[in-house]
């Protein structure tokens, strides 16, 4: 096989810790048969870009990279080269051969035109590496943790690869004894190549590229992996280091013209969308053609090439002969999984997992919780496990509990795996006992008793006078006296009743190898004293009492360990739950003691104090609650910026949870309006630039002291990146709102200024009085400036 040939095979590899590979034409471990591992490929491959006759994908189709900033962020050396022959500068590359009836000296001379075409259409010119732009060390740890070795494989992969034990030194004897009884062959672990990514990019485009692919490639296949900029650069320089690049050229008219009208000639548009240029009609269908030649054959001088190896070919052939039939939602998964190579990471019943190559790059810092803390959780009936809400948390909103977990839950784009819960929501069923908790609402004297005694009963069982399960779990953001486990208060949340029930009765059904252990084993309670040992009250005392959410009681056995932290010669941050800042919240103390919170669930700056910086309830990185140390002003939660049909229309308000309705009845509130938290970047003195989008406007918030000791105030800059004009509404204050001149307001203990801009000052409601301050901001294209200054009232 030579070596294009075995890249395109590289290309889309999944990998496997428990199972045989599935149909050759997809490598690695996947259950999809030669047919439909063929369909995979058509949709991958974009057949139907220019071809009739193809059937409608059950998944979101590959899309092509946006090329209208390409001059900007790819190396035009490198682009040329990569247009004159895309798999030997890309091996891996999905783009086909365009030139195959073409000689060298014709295929650089349309490379060229093309590469002056697509140059001009950037309105950003390529910039080689500036030296230190970031640690290249910290690039390469992150690299190595973060779960990008999960579909790249290791860099230096020899030397890396010689230290790790084989998969049968993960085993114990009866394990061993199994695999060689059922044979279990090796599957080859993914390893997409990513050695041209030197010479493609500088440090700063693909920096700019790994902090929001989706951006330039919008079908998901390359995700979001949720790195701020500081590490997507750290990353980049790792993966670019001292690669020196050729200066920018400078686009000769033309040339351009030559390249635009190759780029019609050559029907570039029926993949990528450049210069309004639109896409030729669709070629003779597929269902009358000679499979056999074109696109699919080796040797084509008219059709593109796509170096196809053998077992690919006669899958898509196998694919396009077969009646074209609705997929299953079985099936569904099974290519969505595959396509988006969710089982590099996941087990999906008899398929994927981490590859055993690859196990020791996934790592914790809870080294106790064994695989459970380090290796992704399995898929398999993960519709029963999970809320449906809470699933599109995970896949749409960055949403995490496990913070003990170095790899981390990528991003693939909303648009992309939208279908997913809803089909996993009915393919995955679990029946489990029952389970009769107390009633919220209108109890009768004896419900009343059996609340209280299945609610005493629920604490007991969840401290260290019972099953003890917070010995190893957080509760309630405080930590656990051993392992510090998912936070037990997001259970009730996350999980479905049935699927809670039947876990705890048998852990390691769902989860080989868990280091959870079981109270009730056989079904049998270990407790007998509680509730009369009855398996089934325990475990509805114990779901109940998790629903009862922040205002359940500790259980005995957890302790609040109270640590204040202090603010020195540079600023502070901390992140965690608070109660002026939500579940997500973050602390900012500045040297000045003029210290403020914002609630990153929403976006919006919730609180400010003066002097001391907060307390929490235990030292621990990224866990435990916070509390500001010192009197606070608080601000509204909700959303700060939002579409308004007018200035008459209600602001969208954040859900409200209470003890009789502890369930988010709007868990994506702030994703369904357009707002997504990025994370954060230091300064050289470690004042973060908090970033975030609402919609497609990027935005970067940092905040510092302004004014005199007597008089300080709190300057926020707020940086809009709008790609189009338009009018957005910013909530800047809310309650007994005052205005005291023309661009200063007042609310409470603190006075606001705002940026001049229209306004509009209004009533909340009749009934409690209370006003908010609604700024309309008519954005234009490209990037403006708002400033605020909040000053604490004396």
């Amino acid at each position: 096989m030579n070596p294009i040939t075995t890249s395109l095979t590289f290309w889309l590899l999944v990998s496997s810790a428990v199972s045989v590979a599935g149909d050759a034409a997809l490598p690695g471990s996947h259950p999809l048969t030669q047919s439909q591992s063929g369909a995979v490929l058509i949709s991958e491959l974009r057949c139907g870009a220019c071809h009739a006759g193809v059937a409608p994908s059950s998944i979101p189709e590959r899309t092509a990279p946006d090329l209208t900033e390409a001059g900007g962020r790819i190396s035009p050396a490198f682009l040329k080269q990569f247009l004159a022959a895309p798999a030997i500068a890309h091996p891996g590359t999905t783009m086909p051969d365009l030139f195959a009836s073409k000689t060298q000296a014709q295929r650089e001379q349309i490379a060229n035109a093309l590469t002056h075409f697509l140059v001009a259409q950037s309105k950003v010119v390529f910039q080689s590496n500036a030296p230190e732009i970031a640690d290249a060390e910290t690039g390469k740890t992150l690299y190595h943790t973060v779960g990008c070795v999960a579909c790249h494989g290791p860099q230096d992969a020899d030397a890396a690869l010689a230290t790790l034990p084989t998969r049968n030194e993960f085993l114990d004897d009866e394990e061993l004894a199994e695999e060689n009884e059922t044979k279990i062959e090796p599957v080859q672990p993914i390893a997409i190549p990513i050695g041209h990514v030197a010479k493609k990019y500088s440090v700063q485009s693909l920096g700019e590229f790994l902090f929001q692919p989706l951006h330039v490639r919008s079908s998901g296949r390359m995700p979001d992996m949720k790195l701020t900029r500081d590490e997507a650069l750290a990353i980049a320089n790792y993966l670019v280091g001292e690669q020196q690049h050729a200066a920018a050229i400078v686009p000769e008219a033309e040339l351009v013209s030559q390249g635009g009208q190759y780029f019609r000639e050559l029907n570039c548009a029926a993949c990528h969308g450049v210069a309004d240029i639109q896409a030729a009609a669709l070629i003779g269908s597929l269902q009358d053609a000679n499979l056999d030649q074109g696109c699919l054959s080796d040797n084509s001088q008219h059709s593109p090439r796509f170096h196809l190896d053998d077992a690919q070919r006669i899958a898509i052939q196998a694919s396009l002969r077969e009646p074209a039939v609705a997929d299953s939602d079985t099936l569904i998964v099974a290519k969505t999984l595959t396509a988006f190579h969710c089982t590099a990471c996941h087990v999906r019943d008899d398929f994927g997992g981490v590859a055993d190559a690859y196990n020791l790059f996934f790592t914790a810092v809870e080294q106790n919780l064994g695989d459970d803390g380090r290796i992704p959780p399995p898929l398999t009936l993960v519709g029963a496990k999970l809320r449906p809400e809470w699933m599109k948390k995970v896949l749409f909103d960055s949403e995490s509990v496990r913070h003990y977990m170095a790899t981390r839950m990528p991003q693939y784009g909303t648009a992309n795996l939208h279908h997913l819960p809803d089909v996993l929501s009915r393919l995955d069923v679990l029946d489990s006992p029952e389970m009769n908790i107390p009633k919220s609402e209108n109890r009768n004297q004896a419900e009343n008793e059996r609340e209280k005694m299945v609610r005493a009963a629920g604490r007991e069982l969840l401290g260290d006078k019972g099953v003890n399960c917070v010995a190893c779990h957080q509760f309630n953001g405080k930590a656990a006296m051993a392992n510090q486990g998912i936070d037990l208060m997001t259970s009730f949340q996350r999980l479905q009743p049935n699927w809670f029930n039947r876990y705890l009765r048998d852990p390691g059904a769902f989860r080989p190898r868990t280091v959870m252990p079981t109270a009730w084993p056989d079904g049998v309670a270990s407790f007998t004293s509680i509730l009369d040992g009855d398996t089934d009250q325990q475990i509805e005392a114990i779901w109940y009492y998790l629903s009862l959410g922040t205002s359940a009681a500790d259980p005995s056995g957890v302790r609040s360990v109270n640590t204040k932290l202090t603010v020195g010669n540079h600023a502070e941050t901390y992140r965690g739950r608070s109660r002026v800042a939500g579940f997500r919240g973050i602390a900012v103390g500045l040297p000045e003691r003029l210290n403020y919170a914002f609630n990153a669930e929403t976006g919006t700056l919730s609180a400010i104090w003066r002097d001391e910086f907060v307390n929490v309830n235990w030292s621990g990185q990224g866990a435990g609650d916070f509390n500001p140390a010192g009197p606070a002003i608080t601000l509204a939660q909700d959303v700060s910026f939002a579409r308004l049909a007018d200035g008459d229309a209600p602001w969208p308000l954040m859900p409200v949870m209470t003890k009789e309705a502890p369930i988010n009845p709007d868990p994506l509130y702030p994703k369904n309006l357009g707002y997504q938290f990025r994370g954060y970047e230091f300064d050289e003195n470690f004042v973060p630039t908090l970033l975030y989008r609402f919609g497609e406007i990027e935005i970067q918030d940092r905040s510092v002291v302004t004014g005199s000791d007597d008089q300080q105030a709190l300057s926020r800059s707020l940086q809009l990146a709008s790609p189009v004009p338009q009018t957005v509404w910013f909530r800047a204050l809310t309650g007994d709102v005052v205005q005291e001149s023309e661009r200063v307001f007042s609310s409470g203990k603190v006075r606001l200024t705002i940026p001049a801009t229209q306004f509009n000052l209004r009533r909340m409601d009749d009934e409690s009085q209370q006003s908010e301050l609604l700024l309309q901001l008519k954005l234009p294209q490209g990037k403006s400036n708002l400033e605020f200054i909040y000053e604490p009232i004396k």
